[in-house]
């Protein structure tokens, strides 16, 4: 049987009998037409909420807390001034140490961009991109958005305000100072220099200002010390320097030094220098010092009276013990050195020791103290000789017992010339000699030192006898009687040595390989001079034949002369008469058998006839002839 067909319907599922393709096609096409009608509708949303809000700002949207939703850019602009007061209140208080000073962010310089604000607060949301911008606006919607305000920072302004605050704070670095005045001394302290580090302060401020932040800042400063920054140690030792007077003093006096000297503090503040002078690499400091020059002329002046000459030592000779001992130590030469001293004086009063001995240059002598009898070859005595002085002055007698003592305890070393002028020294008053009578310019006349011929007649016997080569040898004028008394060794003319120093002399030498010690003793009671030299013999012995007198002459005849220092009548004898005679003397030095060749011929002397000499008073009448006194002789 046949049936009439049913009206298709859509199948519901697979199982209803369409393809599984073709559901899905279906299902797809469904959703799609509801998805079109949802972006349909999200659009149309979209489009109208940017509509509602067209020239207005999303809600959501805050700047520096206030909240600009909805609002026209020029209602944002009003109220983003009215709540943005950072600028224009005081921020920073910036302090030096010293002083603090307040700032607001506009003075130094940095401004509210409000405008940009605005537009920024205004743009979010509405940069052309649909989708970024819807979901901008969500964003904005659902959490808020906060906008930071656009700040402008001047900072040519910064700079300028900072840099007027660094003159503000500016310190220049003062140096210490140290004068005198009179003996009080003046010390001003020194002072650290400062100055701004400005680019410090900027990069700090620039932070705080991007950051809206207030701030208290202690000012950092780029410190300069001065050279002299304190000088009161040198202050203390310039017033110690002029508490006291200075004493200079010898600290090894020798006899007769003078001393000490003192130099009063006003004399030290006139000769006081403060110099500033360089310390280390970058530093400096005060020398507190007395002036060099002005030193000299204190010091300069003593160099003369306290140079020495060394002296040797002296001796005798122990004939018991056959040693020797020290009669006169010996001494240094000494100079004073000036430029040591000022040195020693400028190193010692600053510390408060005002008494500072002088420095000297020393030389040792050429003999010291430690030489033995057995370095110098000393062991027994080689000669000795006497003269007669009985009759002679008292002045006479001074001089000699004076000048003999200048030879007591003499060393000659080896093949030296001995001289006898150089050895005597200063003969004059000063120097402890009388006058007495001497001769000079064909006269006999009363001078310094008569009676030093004694002593060189006396030395020259004990060299002839000796043995000892004789280099010089001047006889007096005439002949004098002191000379021609009996001695062990010798009688009458033609052994005396005249000397006047510095032109007549008489030297000998020491031709022994031994040095040769002298030593004098002066008997007044016995009336002589002796002379003794210790050495060690070589075996001379020594022969003299003499004197030989001849071609005798007679003294002249009598002289007489005015004296206005003379009363009428008085008649007063100056000179004395001698007759003159040529005398020969000669002497032969032998050792083992053989003679000694010393080089010298027998000693002749010329003695010259001398006349007696008569003054008297104006107005003496007939000039008698008065009887020759005794001669006496120099």
């Amino acid at each position: 049987m046949s049936s009439a067909a049913l009206p298709a319907r859509p199948p519901v599922s697979p199982a209803e009998g369409a393809s599984p393709l073709v559901w899905l096609a279906r299902l797809l096409l469904s959703a799609a037409v509801v998805g079109a009608v949802f972006l349909a509708l999200g659009l149309a949303g979209a489009a109208a909420y940017e509509l509602n809000f067209r020239g207005r700002i999303f809600p959501g949207v805050r700047a520096w807390g206030v909240d600009l939703s909805g609002l026209k850019p020029e209602e944002a602009a009003l109220a983003l001034t009215s709540a943005f007061t950072y600028p224009n209140n005081p921020a920073f208080l910036l302090s030096d140490g010293q002083a603090e000073r307040s700032f607001t962010p506009a003075d130094l310089g940095l401004t509210f961009d409000v405008g940009a604000t605005v537009l920024a607060a205004y743009q979010v949301g509405r940069s052309g991109d649909i989708l970024a911008d819807w979901q901008a606006q969500y964003q904005t919607w659902h959490a808020g958005v906060e906008v930071a305000p656009v700040l402008v920072l001047d900072e040519a302004r910064t700079q300028a305000v900072l840099e007027a605050l660094a003159g503000e704070t500016f310190q220049p670095a003062v140096e210490a100072s140290l004068q005198a005045q009179g003996t009080a001394v003046i010390a001003t302290p020194g002072r650290i220099g400062r100055r701004l580090d400005v680019p410090a302060v900027l990069a700090e401020l620039r932070g705080h200002l991007a950051r809206t932040e207030k701030a208290a800042l202690l000012l950092p400063f780029v410190e300069s010390v001065p050279l002299v920054l304190d000088a009161s140690a040198q202050a203390e030792a310039a017033r110690r320097l002029l508490s006291a007077p200075l004493v200079l003093t010898i600290s090894a006096p020798y006899a007769g030094d003078p001393g000490p000297w003192t130099v009063a503090p006003e004399q030290l503040a006139a000769l006081l220098r403060i110099t500033r002078v360089a310390d280390g690499v970058n530093g400096a400091r005060f020398d507190v010092t007395l002036d060099p020059a002005g030193l000299h002329a204190v010091l300069d002046p003593l160099g003369e009276p306290l140079r020495r000459e060394a002296r040797d030592a002296r001796f005798i000779f122990n004939d018991e013990t056959r040693l020797l001992e020290v009669i006169q130590p010996a001494l240094d030469a000494r100079e004073l050195d000036v430029e040591a001293t000022i040195a020693a004086i400028n190193a010692a009063l600053p510390g408060g020791a005002h008494t500072v001995p002088l420095v000297f240059r020393t030389t040792p002598p050429a003999i010291p103290n430690d030489l033995t009898a057995a370095q110098l070859g000393i062991t027994e005595l080689v000669s000795e000789q006497y003269t007669s002085f009985r009759g002679s002055s008292a002045e006479r007698l001074n001089n000699i017992q004076v000048a003999a003592a200048r030879f007591h305890g003499l060393l000659v070393p080896p093949g030296a010339t001995f001289s006898f002028a150089e050895n005597i020294g200063d003969i004059s008053l000063d120097s402890g000699f009388a006058e007495a009578l001497i001769i000079y310019g064909g006269r006999t006349i009363r001078g310094v030192g008569g009676g030093v011929c004694q002593v060189s007649t006396t030395l020259f016997r004990a060299v002839w006898f000796g043995g000892y080569p004789i280099v010089e040898r001047n006889a007096h004028a005439y002949r004098v009687g002191y000379y021609e008394q009996r001695t062990a060794a010798w009688q009458g003319p033609g052994l005396d040595a005249a000397v006047f120093t510095p032109l007549v002399d008489f030297k000998f030498q020491n031709d022994t390989p031994y040095w040769l010690l002298m030593e004098t003793y002066f008997y007044p009671n016995a009336g002589q001079l002796v002379w003794k030299f210790y050495s060690t013999s070589d075996g001379r012995t020594v022969t003299t034949s003499g004197p030989v007198v001849e071609n005798q002459v007679p003294a002249p005849e009598p002289e007489y002369e005015e004296n206005p220092a003379l009363a009428a009548g008085e008649i007063k004898q100056v000179d004395y008469a001698a007759e003159g005679a040529d005398v020969t003397v000669t002497r032969t030095v032998m050792r083992a058998g053989a003679q000694i060749n010393l080089g010298e011929a027998p000693l002749r002397t010329h003695y010259q006839p001398w006349r007696a000499v008569y003054e008297y008073g104006p107005g003496t009448e007939g000039i008698p002839t008065p009887t020759p006194e005794p001669t006496p002789t120099p």
